[in-house]
């Protein structure tokens, strides 16, 4: 009975073998789809497997399965604190958020040009000596350099956005309010001539003022002057109230477009903190109302999520300091989301600096300041409001990475450069 028993087990324990097929079984055009829908960050490992899948992870069918795959979480590529230097160290390399696995991971970026750009599964290279624009695809590393601007669009560089798939590049040029625009189109491989933009003057929600605007100050902000304006604080201290920007985020701007591509507005700062609104179709812009008083101390910037547009900003009341989300909308802003105070409070009178990127239903706050315990990214979901703090991220030393800010993509790839 024992050996009969035992033999059954055998041939029991045989069978289940036998029906449970390994990869190495599976038939080329289904290992392709398998490995296709591994997250993103496997990707990386599969060549180093065996000869089979370095084979798979280089074909054609295997892209043409990853573009199957309806969806994938955000990637956000940061940018640390050494990209701000003069006399940067050795550079490390790319980093980037995995929203899906809530881990860190290595993107092919090229560590040279700076980002200031992404749309889909792209990211846009600037170098800063040459203004030479390169579009790379951090998952794969393929990467093109872009054919320079038209000769015309030889005004200093405002503010870029990319948008659309086939995407498409678009240079803001020029100072408030004389602005034009050059575009890119892959599709075509070629860039159109650069076009004036107009100021939209007739009367909209866009152009409505905000009750708390000085008509005086705002002209000097936006005209020839320097873009500050002095006052005294409580104490009597003479401060100086000017957007605080990162270098790595000068020219981004924060696009929102139909799924099809179509209806692209492009928001962007001025170089006083005002919301700028560029419609890239009707080639129009509007400056929208301030939020807070021009004399107010504040850190801000720009956004694009779930097709909405949103301004993130940072500013310090009654000895405590706020992080909130708004929402232009009817012609006056509409407060959607907000950093829990006991969160938000660490960041009282640290001089901090955000900078902020969104994707989908998720905006990533970077803050940056001068006190290292300040510094840190933090995630919040729109919908629900509800914040995150992420885990550090060690760099090669073992210390812990600062970051100033970051740029989403979508971690495909397929996607063509």
């Amino acid at each position: 009975m024992a050996a009969a028993v035992a033999s059954s087990g055998g041939r029991k324990r045989k069978c289940e073998e036998l029906s449970a097929p390994e990869l190495g079984q599976l038939h080329e055009d289904m290992l392709e789809r398998v490995l296709a829908r591994l997250p993103p960050a496997s990707f990386f490992r599969l060549r180093g497997v065996c000869r089979r899948w370095r084979e798979a992870a280089g074909s054609p069918a295997f892209l043409a399965a990853c573009a199957r795959v309806p969806a994938r979480d955000p990637w956000f590529l940061m940018l640390s604190d050494q990209q701000e230097e003069e006399e940067p160290r050795p550079p490390c390399p790319a980093v980037a958020f995995d929203a899906a696995e809530k881990t860190w991971a290595q993107c092919r970026a090229a560590p040279g040009p700076v980002p200031v750009a992404a749309a889909g599964g792209l990211v846009l290279y600037r170098a800063p000596e040459t203004g030479a624009l390169t579009v790379a695809n951090p998952l794969s590393g393929v990467s093109r350099a872009l054919p320079p601007p038209p000769p015309a669009a030889t005004d200093a560089l405002y503010a870029v956005a990319m948008y659309g798939s086939p995407y498409r590049v678009v240079l803001i040029l020029g100072e408030l309010p004389h602005l034009s625009m050059a575009v890119f189109d892959s599709s075509k491989n070629a860039w159109e001539d650069a076009v004036p933009l107009s100021r939209k003057t007739e009367a909209s929600p866009a152009d409505t003022r905000a009750p708390h605007d000085d008509d005086d100050i705002d002209e000097d902000m936006d005209g020839d002057g320097d873009g500050a304006v002095y006052y005294l604080s409580k104490s009597g201290d003479v401060m100086v109230s000017s957007t605080q920007r990162s270098a790595s985020r000068q020219y981004s701007s924060a696009v929102t477009c139909r799924s099809d591509g179509g209806e692209a507005v492009a928001y962007f700062l001025s170089h006083s903190g005002a919301v700028v609104a560029c419609d890239l179709a009707r080639r129009v812009f509007a400056e929208l109302p301030r939020i807070l008083p021009v004399h107010f101390e504040y850190s801000i910037d720009v956004v694009a999520c779930g097709g909405r547009a949103y301004v993130v900003v940072l500013s310090e009341y009654l000895d405590t300091a706020s992080l909130r989300l708004w929402e232009f909308s009817d012609g006056a802003w509409r407060h959607v989301a907000a950093m829990p105070p006991a969160m938000s409070h660490a960041l009282y009178g640290k001089k901090a600096d955000v900078n902020c990127v969104g994707h989908g239903g998720r905006v990533m706050v970077c803050v940056s300041s001068g006190d290292a315990g300040a510094n840190g990214c933090f995630m919040c979901d729109v919908g629900s409001n509800a914040w995150e703090e992420l885990p550090r991220c060690a760099g090669g030393d073992g210390e812990a990475m600062d970051f100033v800010a970051a740029f989403s993509f979508e971690p495909r790839m397929e996607a063509a450069v």
